[in-house]
């Protein structure tokens, strides 16, 4: 068991490590900012392993990334938006959906939220398609990346 406990605490920090770097160094320009892959990230996460798990990467790779970019003041923003994000798409079954528009909700609503604290409601406002596009390209690219992969991987690091 603990064996299978290592291996998944490996791809999860594998998973963390390269969403901060896509998402810190791969950007499509937007007009009003631009599109990352961390998402990518977080859904693909999401749809292999689940919500804690998806919460930890989302939240770890925000954080992080605004660490790493210079702006500091958004790190714990981001560690909640995304964490959420991650969580609310790892949801399940019939519950999937729900969890998928929450996941978006969280994430362009909580930067709108916190947008609005830090710059006002008109900067705030005006990411709020970004932010959707993000949150979209990063459901599309994650949802792809799950199809993908093996499911035996999963199998391997499977902690009962």
């Amino acid at each position: 068991m603990r064996n299978h406990q290592v291996k998944k605490l490996v791809i999860l920090a594998f998973i963390t490590a390269l969403s901060v770097v896509l998402g810190n160094f791969l950007k499509i320009p937007t007009p009003t900012g631009f599109l990352t892959l961390l998402d990518a990230g977080i859904y693909f996460t999401a749809f292999y392993f689940g919500r804690k798990e998806a919460a930890i990467v989302g939240g770890l790779s925000g954080f992080l990334i605004d660490m790493i970019a210079g702006y500091p003041q958004w790190m714990i923003f981001s560690l909640i938006c995304h964490g959420l994000q991650g969580f609310f798409a790892g949801f399940e079954g019939k519950k999937r959906y729900l969890g998928l528009v929450l996941a978006a909700a969280a994430m362009v609503g909580g930067y709108a939220l916190f947008g609005s604290i830090m710059n006002g409601v008109g900067a705030a406002l005006a990411e709020i398609l970004s932010n959707f596009m993000q949150n979209a390209f990063g459901l599309a690219v994650g949802f792809a990346l799950y199809k993908a992969f093996p499911e035996s991987l999963k199998k391997t690091v499977t902690v009962k």
